[in-house]
């Protein structure tokens, strides 16, 4: 059956119509999106997600559009403050960045951001479930991109945070039922700093070798040297010899003196230079 010309017009002219109007709303998208930006810029932040919101609305491939909302959303977060408002602004944060990596699991910078809500979540008040969850996804950016140092420095500073809150925990309890309570400057008892190294002392090592990887991969990372730092007073905490505690504190010193001399340079480097 042969199609008749006016029907073909006409087919011609909506398919014609359609890909206008989506044009169109391809426009619109880009509008919205750099009036969000700019708004974002000016931390007029309730603006710039209504402006993302609409971009999103007419462009919904536009990832970019969709990143900026989730990273407004992250930005209003205030780790610690209870009220529903702000913890709506974490989980729709949470939820914009999983949307991108349903259609892009390979977004990084989804990746990160998800990584970096967790952690603010995690932080205050503490949950160590939300810390593992975070540390999860910044290994996932490695297996993507494993010559970046920034997700083996988060990695070490979620275990750092482990191990440190373990630490301060089972002081407390020990302290507790001790007639001689232990400083946080003192050394663990040997029975305490055995459990201890049996509970976290694979964490600790994890973010050693997490930290030493990003100091390797940029070796003026002193933010990056200076958790280093902690984690090696951490190690100190774990061992029941002497010799070892004063080795992994010997450490722990020389990383405080490398990062010294990292940010005298780095103070003494022009801008213009």
């Amino acid at each position: 059956m042969q199609r008749k010309p006016h029907v073909i017009i006409l087919a011609a002219v909506l398919t014609a119509a359609v890909a206008a109007g989506a044009g169109c709303d391809k426009l619109r998208a880009r509008d919205k999106l750099n009036k969000g930006v700019n708004a974002y810029k000016n931390a007029q932040f309730d603006e710039a997600i209504e402006d993302f919101k609409a971009a999103k609305e007419f462009d919904p491939t536009l990832t970019n559009a969709q990143l900026y909302l989730a990273t407004a959303y992250a930005s209003q977060y205030i780790p610690g403050a209870p009220s529903p408002e702000n913890i709506k602004n974490g989980e729709q944060a949470m939820a914009e960045f999983k949307n991108i990596l349903d259609s892009d699991p390979s977004n990084v910078s989804a990746i990160d951001g998800i990584g970096s809500i967790l952690y603010n979540m995690g932080g205050t008040p503490f949950d160590a479930q939300k810390l593992a969850d975070s540390k999860a996804y910044h290994e996932k950016h490695i297996a993507l991109k494993p010559d970046d140092p920034e997700p083996y420095y988060w990695v070490g500073v979620i275990d750092w945070s482990l191990a440190y809150r373990a630490n301060k925990d089972m002081r407390d309890t020990f302290n507790h039922t001790s007639k001689k309570p232990v400083k946080e400057s003192d050394p663990m008892p040997p029975a305490l700093a055995t459990d201890f190294a049996q509970k976290y002392g694979s964490t600790i090592d994890e973010g050693i070798t997490n930290l030493q990887t990003a100091i390797q991969k940029r070796n003026d990372y002193d933010d990056a040297m200076a958790y280093l730092n902690l984690l090696y007073r951490q190690k100190a905490d774990s061992e029941t010899s002497a010799s070892a505690r004063d080795e992994d504190l010997k450490q722990a010193d020389d990383l405080v003196d490398k990062v010294k001399a990292i940010k005298q340079k780095k103070a003494n480097i022009s801008p213009t230079s």
